[in-house]
């Protein structure tokens, strides 16, 4: 009993310690609950769809992480689309329930705000459908959008404009924030996809069926056929229910909806060609397998829905995403964190009292820990950029006849429309899939149409026009019955480009009365014309009033001036104008040169090459410029120098040839030339200049630092003849077409001078904006493309052959002859002579190389071979070498003359050549006999002594 008392409190303490132990491990197993506000509308499409997703959302994210140390805890509000609802809900979240952050609301207009209060308050708002940009991080600090910006589909809108040829698109918008703020972004992206909208239609989200039909059968009426719906789902469902009965369904439009609706096209069901927007989502295992249990859960909590609405769309994605986000960063907290009251710390008044909130640091760290959560979420890599999310890429859907969306390609900001994701398009303007229309159509629509209410196109022509300028344009009114009639090289280019056009477009003529071009471009640009089909110049300063087509006439500044012949005033020295400076300079080179070759090969064998230095260097200039005429009379021995002398006289034929033509023809052919050779000239002058009444050439010439002083206006070619014939004006400064109808009639006595600057070109004017312009600018390429372009010039202007002469001043004078069209034959003489006097240069080192001692430096060598060059060659063919085989001294000192051997032909150079001496005991003399045109004489050499024997030939 003893043992069992003092036991007692022993297993007492033992039980105490443990049970403590065991609360305290109890209280740490515990999670941390963090309260999260979801505001949204229950009974809308996304309302129902957050509803879903976001509770499953974090129940699959705690069955990832079942160790997490925080906890979700959703407080539901319904707002009921209703702005005040969801503000009272924000506040009753952050002052009453403690909230640390809230997912919604639902609306952009509701969040504006609801992201005011929480901004003040600080407690961090998570939108996964507010994608209006009228909201944005930027504006309120403590706002993250967890969808894509609606800004961010602009330009995938203006690349499909651009993709398919829509040069109108009008957008359908809901008349709210949600519409409005996207419609600036959408209209920027279109008008540098050179698109425009014309005009706007805005409905209230509250609009009835019969406003909208309204609204639709209004727009039918005009000529657009391209358009862009951005709304709400419920009132898209009216939108489309009111364009099918005004048969704008059908075949021609083109129907395209932004990435909201296509998120709940089985709400809206739209009907089949419609093109859609989406955001990409991956089609990987688990969103298949998110997918199947979201729709069944979905069915579940509404048994009412129909199946289409069970498909997980972009806001089932974002709000799941969006979810997930929110508790991977309240995981990442502190307990400290999740545990201080929200927007209390350091407040002035009750909980009640917003505007004394104080500064709360944990929803600061909550921000921060939401805009750095980064993972692989449903919709891709989950990451906010400054609060916003990262827009990886577009789906560009098609929807079918079932309800079903086909894929088309994909649109990203760097590689733009391409049918595969992350490869760039080999087409400019991308890639896409076929298209099936509206109207189970597979044609592309145009985008636009002829108005239905049956206007003609008000085209203004220039009515008051001289009958100079007639081939190129002019109208013709019937006083009796008022018809107009127009003709001339504009009308017809404008007519077979209206004729090529893909529709009829029923047009008039309406007469223009007399006015400046600058004035008639205006009154396209207000609206007083339609269009304007003149001579009309495209320039910078029009094009801000109107658009222009493609030039259909290219067209130049140019410069019309009398010629006058020249050859009276340049026949002193007209013998050196054949020949350039350049070629007269490298024949005298040449001639010098082949001289040089000659007396260089030539020097030791030929006596005609010989002789005191004076005698040589006439010999050498003498013979070289002698070839001229051919009249050289040196007899050449060598076969090297032959062959040099006859390559280069054929190359002097050549030359001799060329001069005689080309000075014939400046002695006989009269030599115009323009009285003003170019602009510079014409300046520097004190001439007058002509320029046409109402012509921009005026104002270009004085912008040019033309003195306005000197310009003078004229109103017709006639006129313009006139005053250059009686010296009024030195020049007529206009473009070309005018100047070629000038040259036509009055060509003998003016000529047109190189183009001063090139123009923009001809040109047909509309309104800005106006779809013509596209149209009518492919017409004109396919017809210049074509011949009858040129059909219809020859027809007005003539054969463009005959103005051949007209054009620049080539025809006035023979061109000197120059170098570069000689340099060929002077290379090969060149290299012959450079060849043949190289071969001589080598065998004469070779057979005098036992001359050279071998103790002698090379300035030694160099000078005893050009001694032994200076010398005569006694080895040649033309010296003979011979002994008389005399006496010494004392004895008989009778030399017998050399016999030279005759030929049958009877010259001494075909006597035989002998090598044999007749040496006496004691050498007397030597004896070299040459023969000289067929005399034979003897030189004695003197003796040792100085004296000299006796011998023949003294």
């Amino acid at each position: 009993m003893a043992g069992d008392a003092r036991a007692g409190p022993s297993n007492l303490l033992f039980l105490l310690i443990g049970l403590a132990a065991s609360l305290l491990a109890t209280s740490r197993a515990q999670p941390t609950d963090v309260k999260v506000g979801l505001i949204i509308d229950a009974r809308s499409p996304v309302g129902k769809i957050a509803n879903t997703t976001i509770p499953m959302a974090l129940d699959d994210f705690y069955a990832a992480f079942p160790n997490s140390t925080a906890r979700v805890q959703i407080l539901h509000h319904d707002s009921g689309g209703d702005v005040v609802a969801a503000a009272s809900a924000a506040l009753q979240l952050i002052t009453v329930q403690g909230a640390r952050a809230i997912l919604g609301p639902q609306s952009s207009v509701e969040s504006t705000f609801v992201a005011d209060l929480a901004t003040r308050a600080e407690v961090p708002v998570v939108s996964f459908s507010a994608t209006s940009p009228s909201v944005s991080p930027t504006t309120a600090r403590f706002f993250s959008r967890a969808a894509l910006s609606d800004a961010a589909q602009a330009g995938a809108i203006a690349a499909l404009a651009t993709y398919f040829g829509w040069r109108r698109v009008v957008p359908i918008y809901q008349d709210d924030d949600y519409g409005s703020a996207f419609v600036p972004f959408l209209v920027d992206a279109l008008t540098s996809a050179r698109a425009t909208v014309p005009y706007r239609c805005a409905l209230p989200a509250a609009a009835s069926s019969d406003a909208v039909a309204a609204a639709m059968y209004r727009m039918e009426s005009e000529q657009t056929r391209a358009f862009v719906l951005h709304t709400r789902a419920e009132l898209a469902e009216r939108v489309f229910a009111a364009a099918a009965e005004a048969g704008m369904m059908g075949e021609g439009y083109a129907w395209v909806i932004t990435d909201g609706l296509t998120g709940l096209h089985g709400f809206v069901k739209p009907p089949q060609g419609v093109i859609g927007l989406a955001a990409y989502v991956r089609d990987t295992p688990r969103m298949r397998e998110v997918e199947k249990r979201w729709a069944h859960r979905y069915m579940r909590e509404q048994p009412d829905a129909e199946r289409a609405h069970a498909e997980m769309g972009c806001y089932a994605v974002w709000a799941y995403d969006a979810a997930w986000a929110v508790a991977s960063a309240a995981e990442r907290l502190s307990s400290s964190d999740l545990s201080s009251p929200p927007g209390l710390v350091g407040g002035k008044g009750g909980p009640t009292d917003i505007a004394g909130l104080g500064k709360s640091v944990s929803g600061e760290n909550f921000l921060r820990a939401i805009n750095a959560t980064r993972f692989e979420g449903l919709g891709g890599w989950f990451e906010l950029i400054a609060g916003e999310l990262k827009v990886p890429a577009f789906e560009v859907v098609n929807i079918m006849d079932n309800g079903k969306e086909r894929s088309l390609g994909f649109w990203t900001q760097q590689h733009g429309l391409t049918r595969h994701v992350g490869r760039p398009s080999k087409v400019l303007n991308g890639e896409l899939k076929p298209v099936i229309w509206p109207g189970d159509s597979t044609v592309r629509p145009s985008g636009w149409v002829q108005p239905t209410i049956g206007r003609k196109l008000q085209v203004a022509v220039p009515g008051n026009v001289s009958d100079s300028y007639r081939p190129i344009v002019h109208l013709i009114v019937d006083p009796v019955t008022n018809q107009t009639t127009a003709g001339g090289f504009v009308i017809e280019v404008f007519e077979a480009a209206v004729r090529l056009l893909p529709y009829a477009l029923p047009f008039e003529y309406v007469k223009a009365k007399s006015m400046p071009y600058d004035e008639l471009v205006e009154a396209v640009g207000n609206g007083t014309f339609d269009a304007a089909v003149a001579d009309i110049t495209m320039t910078a300063d029009r094009s801000i009033n109107v658009d222009f087509t493609l030039p259909y006439e290219a067209t130049a500044i140019a410069m019309v001036v009398p010629v006058r012949d020249q050859r009276g005033s340049k026949r002193t020295w007209v013998f050196l104008k054949p020949l350039r400076y350049d070629l007269w300079l490298v024949s005298a080179v040449f001639f010098l040169f082949t001289g040089f070759v000659v007396w260089a090969i030539e020097h030791r064998a030929n006596e005609d090459f010989r002789g005191p230095p004076s005698y040589q260097v006439g010999t050498l200039l003498y013979f070289g410029f002698s070839t001229l005429v051919f009249a050289h009379r040196e007899n050449l021995k060598s076969n090297l120098s032959r062959i040099a002398v006859l390559v280069w006289v054929f190359v002097v034929l050549i030359l001799q040839s060329s001069y005689t033509a080309s000075l014939t023809s400046m002695l006989t052919v009269p030599q115009l030339e323009p009285t003003v050779a170019d602009y510079g000239a014409l300046r520097s002058s004190p001439e007058k200049v002509g320029v046409m009444n109402n012509s921009f050439v005026l104002r270009a010439m004085t912008e040019l630092g033309f003195p306005q002083d000197r310009l003078l206006r004229y109103p017709d070619a006639q006129s313009f003849h006139e005053a250059l014939l009686n010296g009024s004006i030195g020049a007529i400064v206009n473009e070309t077409p005018y100047l070629k109808i000038f040259l036509k009639t009055y060509r003998d006595n003016f000529t047109m001078t190189n183009p001063l600057n090139k123009t923009g070109g001809f040109g047909f004017a509309f309104p800005k904006g106006s779809p013509y312009v596209m149209d009518l600018s492919q017409a004109i390429l396919k017809l210049t493309e074509s011949d009858e372009m040129n059909m219809i010039e020859r027809k007005w202007f003539g054969d463009p052959d005959d103005d051949s002469d007209t054009q620049g001043d080539g025809q006035f004078t023979s061109d000197s002859l120059n170098f570069g069209s000689f340099w060929g034959l002077f290379l090969i003489t060149g290299v012959t002579s450079l060849l043949c006097c190289a071969v001589h240069l080598v065998k004469f080192v070779a057979t005098n190389q036992r001359e050279l001692p071998s103790n002698l430096s090379w300035k030694g060598r160099l000078w005893r071979l050009a001694k032994i060059f200076d010398d005569k060659d006694p080895s040649s063919h033309t010296f003979r070498i011979k002994d008389d085989g005399g006496s010494v001294a004392g004895r008989d000192n009778t030399v017998a003359s050399p016999r030279i051997a005759h030929s049958e032909f009877g010259s001494p150079l075909s006597a035989p050549y002998t090598s044999e001496w007749s040496v006496a005991t004691t050498p007397v003399t030597d004896e070299i006999e040459m023969v000289t045109g067929g005399e034979a004489r003897v030189e004695v050499a003197p003796n040792t002594d100085g004296s000299r024997e006796n011998g023949i030939g003294q």
